[in-house]
């Protein structure tokens, strides 16, 4: 999967991606040290190279090391991604897997997965990325984004989605650019979010 060019152009493109995340992609080196850093190649890595990462991927990766979010209850979303290094990066959302191959555009990705909202199943199982349809913008809600972008293992099922929920149809790398595009005010959005939930756990009396 060749993608970093096109990511680096996409972090390059004027007001796509917030300035920390495209610092975080240039070539400025990060500290010797980051203790408690879950990411795969975020100054130092942490987990370990696994061959077959998307085996058993909730036990393996239960929450998101950029958010912290259970990715089990978020199966419908969630993403593996697998560098050429061996190391895997489990996250909740296509939102966190765009700040991972940002802070990680030296380390090519070699395999990436999606949770198939075409599946029935419980638990949705994962599928390739790259052969994944994507309903970008739909009804339904979005995972870390205002804007939604759903995998489906097939384009029939996306199909039907966009026939009951609207939005648009498109591949891994659109719903990537959506999520690059969607960055600046998604990291506002959730800052705001968070600010006021803490404020409301402080205003609330405690007993």
């Amino acid at each position: 999967m060749k993608r970093r060019d096109a990511l680096k152009l996409v972090l390059a493109s004027a007001g796509t991606v917030p300035l920390a995340l495209a610092a975080a992609a240039g070539s400025a080196p990060g500290p010797a040290k980051c203790e408690g850093d879950g990411t795969p190649a975020q100054f130092v890595p942490k987990n370990v190279p696994d061959p077959k990462p998307q085996e058993n991927d909730l036990a393996k990766f239960p929450r998101c090391p950029y958010c912290g979010m259970d990715r089990k209850q978020f199966h419908h979303s969630r993403m593996l991604i697998h560098y050429a290094n061996g190391v895997p990066d489990g996250v909740c959302s296509l939102h966190c897997a765009a700040i991972s191959l940002s802070i990680n555009v030296d380390a090519e990705p070699k395999s990436v997965w999606v949770g198939d909202n075409a599946s029935d199943a419980e638990v949705k199982p994962l599928a390739e990325a790259d052969k994944a349809t994507f309903l970008i913008g739909g009804s339904a809600p979005g995972v870390m984004s205002a804007r939604s972008k759903v995998a489906y293992g097939s384009e029939a099922a996306a199909k039907v989605a966009q026939a009951a929920q609207g939005g648009e149809i498109g591949g891994f790398d659109q719903a990537l650019l959506a999520a690059y595009t969607d960055m600046a005010k998604d990291v506002a959005r959730i800052r705001k979010n968070r600010e006021e939930r803490r404020s409301r756990m402080k205003a609330s009396p405690k007993g």
